[in-house]
């Protein structure tokens, strides 16, 4: 039975480790860039997953190219919870 809440099919595509035990060493932006980029092939929309995965990089871009428009949200780490 799959779990799409736990471990939805998308995020393990048969390779021993999900998007999270990667994207979770990255901070916000990096790894949710890397969430779209990882599933991008398994979700039926791959542009739209690149697109986002674009528009997180952007962020982080923004984020360390300027330190007037310095953006907490992206510094955050998943696992500082």
């Amino acid at each position: 039975m799959q779990d799409n809440v736990n471990h939805p099919s998308h995020y393990n595509q048969n390779s021993g480790w999900e998007a999270i035990d990667v994207t979770e060493q990255f901070n916000f932006c990096l790894g949710n860039a890397l969430k779209y980029i990882i599933r991008c092939d398994h979700k039926g929309k791959p542009i739209e997953d690149l697109r986002k995965a674009v528009w997180y990089i952007e962020r982080e871009i923004n984020r360390r190219s300027s330190a007037n428009n310095y953006d907490k949200t992206c510094e955050i780490r998943s696992g500082a919870f």
